[in-house]
């Protein structure tokens, strides 16, 4: 679940860097008066994610118009599908349907591209999860997305738990050091976890007491060998360099947990247009 106050933040955020003083092309040409019915269409397959954003895009701007939404965020749509109409003031509705779009297009685009990755590793163990790979400003509603896709949610902040990478480990002294700093001063309900680049560090993880180890960037035996190193005893996310093409493989060497930074950093919008409803 989002904070709503957070979506109405990052909605107010968008409206204000798309529109400035006022939508000069509607003003001009579109009468005070007129009306227009709007049709979301789904012009591809979708996952759909971002479409209650959508609508309170639409209601921010036009608390008296009408939003009819007719799938649910999750649900996966066929090209053709009719998701949604909004009805209200022409002149605002013209005004905010970009935004609307662009929310909508691109959270579906990461539910989208999730899926597809979710979908390579059914049946193993493994369990797909998202990073910190977000646009500033956006990870709330991109994680919601990730999650719609089929993904579970890693960090959403750094406060959220420990995560040790090299960079810490070369300032602090060691690994091992590491952990044991952690530990004594992480709250008793916070896991931490260990970036491993080698097979040696990730025995020295599981002696040092990690929670859960980061395999980085290491080759299918490599992570063979570390699912048979661990033994069961710790959980173990494979990282970097994930593909649609290699995913499966990695999922079958045993790991816990894969963790694809491209589901939110790369996905591309899907395509979904408003169109005016004409009526007879």
């Amino acid at each position: 679940m989002i904070d709503p106050l957070v979506v109405e933040e990052i909605i107010d955020r968008a409206l204000a860097e798309d529109i400035g003083f006022c939508d000069l092309t509607s003003e001009l040409v579109i009468p005070a008066d007129a009306r227009a019915e709007l049709a979301l269409n789904a012009r591809q397959d979708i996952v759909v994610a971002g479409l209650d954003v959508a609508g309170r895009v639409f209601r921010r701007r036009v608390p008296e118009c009408r939003v009819e939404l007719r799938v649910r965020d999750g649900e996966r749509v066929r090209a053709g599908a009719v998701m949604g109409r909004v009805e209200g003031p022409a002149r605002g509705l013209l005004a905010v349907e970009r935004t609307a779009l662009n929310f909508l297009q691109h959270l579906s685009g990461i539910a989208t591209l999730t899926a597809q990755y979710a979908e390579r590793v059914a049946g193993t163990r493994a369990v797909l999860i998202d990073t910190r790979k977000t646009i500033p400003g956006l990870r709330a509603l991109e994680k919601h997305a990730a999650h719609l896709g089929g993904a579970r949610n890693h960090r959403l902040r750094l406060d959220d738990g420990v995560l040790i990478k090299d960079n810490h480990i070369s300032v602090c002294g060691s690994l091992t050091a590491a952990v044991g700093r952690a530990r004594a001063g992480a709250p008793v309900l916070t896991k931490i976890e260990v970036e491993c680049d080698t097979l040696d560090q990730v025995g020295e993880a599981i002696g040092a007491g990690a929670d859960m180890i980061l395999l980085d960037n290491m080759g299918l035996e490599e992570m063979r060998q570390a699912v048979a190193l661990s033994g069961g005893r710790i959980p173990l996310e494979a990282s970097g360099g994930v593909r649609l093409e290699n995913i499966r493989a990695i999922a079958e060497t045993g790991v816990d947990f894969i963790s694809v930074g491209r589901i939110t950093q790369s996905a591309p919008a899907v395509d979904i247009g408003l169109d005016a409803v004409i009526k007879a």
